[in-house]
């Protein structure tokens, strides 16, 4: 395949921090030539933040915006605002996660965007939808897994309402917005028309969050939820509980200990009793009298002795490494996995040669470390380029807006452009 699915879509990327640019990336990465337009003064504050080598673009940057043109401008000013419309008016895209009510004052409002191009598919993302009682709020990672419903669900029933280490308020919020602005220029390709997508952070997190939603109301109608470690002997409040490394599925789970746990402190795997496969897990770690044992034999009975077939399969366990262990387990049909650390995921051979995990040349710095496309096609494979330097393309992108080189030297002398 020569010509990549997104190739001919003009995107303006006017994003930052991570939900945004999570979701602009991978239309670069599909095809798209996206433009991110930067502020004069620095540009995205992710360049500075967390800088692992001084002076140079922060790996939180470049690993958000890879496969990018920049634009430094100065959008307030008259003759950026002059260059924005161009754009937009050219744009088959543009993304903002603006703070609320940010683009309204900067005089590019969803009705002023559709006056200019009403072929323009505009992204929105912001912290809650606005129908929320807080839709005005600033919202990060954290906060919106908080209003999501995530956190209090995520933990132990013994402390306090936790947080996910992936990035399921931002980068997930980026997804939804990427599969809401493909949909919608499938939408345009039928109507002519464009439109307006918008995608708040709470919503997104709770559509990750479905299966508590269902748990929530399996609890109201008869109070227990039998798959939660609680259950048969703890007890349960009015809303859904935390539940340590419970399944949560159907199919009971726990992160078990492996040879090494002492010092390793991921020497762990998650192991799954699943119902349909109880006689070939019982061979597997060495226990076939449970097979027929009628304490053991069935869900039900098993639901009240999870915790003791887990100290079991933790003996078995004692002798063995969890890659050891999952090689095994794997055999058996039992669904498993050993708890991998970022260490071991950045070494990984399989994830290097499947272009999920890739190496990158980025000016200034060398090579660095980045995930890859997480979608395969059989088609075309991703290419993951360096990220652009602040305002890299600046001169380039005027000059195809017609701006001839004094005119984008009295810009640069205004301090309109860098």
């Amino acid at each position: 395949m020569t010509e990549l699915p997104l190739s001919g879509i003009k995107v303006v990327d006017f994003t930052g921090v991570q939900a945004g640019p999570a979701c602009t990336q991978m239309l670069g990465w599909f095809g798209a030539d996206v433009l991110k337009v930067e502020r004069t003064s620095g540009g995205d504050v992710t360049r500075n933040q967390l800088r692992d080598i001084p002076e140079l673009d922060a790996l939180y940057f470049t690993m958000l915006n890879s496969n990018k043109r920049s634009l430094a401008i100065d959008t307030k000013s008259p003759q950026g605002r002059e260059v924005m419309e161009k754009l937009i008016r050219e744009a088959d895209v543009l993304v903002e996660n603006f703070a609320p009510g940010a683009m309204d004052r900067m005089g590019l409002s969803w009705d002023t965007l559709r006056e200019w191009n009403p072929r323009l598919i505009f992204g929105s993302v912001k912290g809650f939808n606005e129908d929320s009682p807080w839709s005005e709020l600033k919202v990060y990672e954290n906060v919106a897994q908080c209003a999501g419903g995530a956190a209090s669900t995520t933990g132990f029933w013994d402390g306090p309402p936790t947080v996910s280490g992936a990035a399921i308020g931002d980068s997930n919020t980026g997804m939804h917005l990427l599969i809401g602005i493909l949909t919608a220029l499938i939408a345009r390709n039928k109507t002519g028309k464009g439109q307006k997508i918008s995608v708040s952070m709470q919503d997104a997190v709770l559509n990750l969050c479905r299966v508590k939603l269902r748990d929530q109301q399996r609890l109201e109608r008869v109070g227990y939820l039998e798959e939660y470690p609680q259950y048969p002997n703890g007890e349960f409040s009015d809303a859904v509980p935390r539940g340590g490394n419970a399944g949560g599925g159907g199919q009971p789970g726990w992160v078990l200990k492996c040879k090494g746990w002492e010092t390793d402190p991921n020497a762990y795997i998650y192991f799954t009793v699943q119902e349909q496969n109880w006689a070939r897990t019982c061979k597997a770690i060495g226990k076939p009298e449970w097979i027929d044992d009628p304490d053991y034999g069935t869900a039900r009975a098993r639901q009240a002795r999870l915790f003791d077939i887990f100290a079991e399969v933790e003996n078995w366990l004692a002798d063995k490494t969890k890659y050891e262990a999952v090689d095994i387990l794997q055999e058996f049909e039992v669904p498993c996995a050993p708890v991998l650390s970022m260490k071991e995921i950045a070494e990984d051979p399989a994830l290097r040669k499947s272009g999920t995990v890739v190496e990158v040349e980025q000016k200034g710095r060398g090579t660095y470390l980045t995930v890859g496309s997480p979608i395969k096609f059989s088609d075309f494979t991703p290419e993951i380029k360096g990220a652009p330097l602040l305002g890299e393309h600046t001169d380039e992108v005027l000059a195809t807006l017609g701006y001839d080189a004094d005119t984008v030297a009295e810009l640069r002398a205004k301090q309109v452009i860098v």
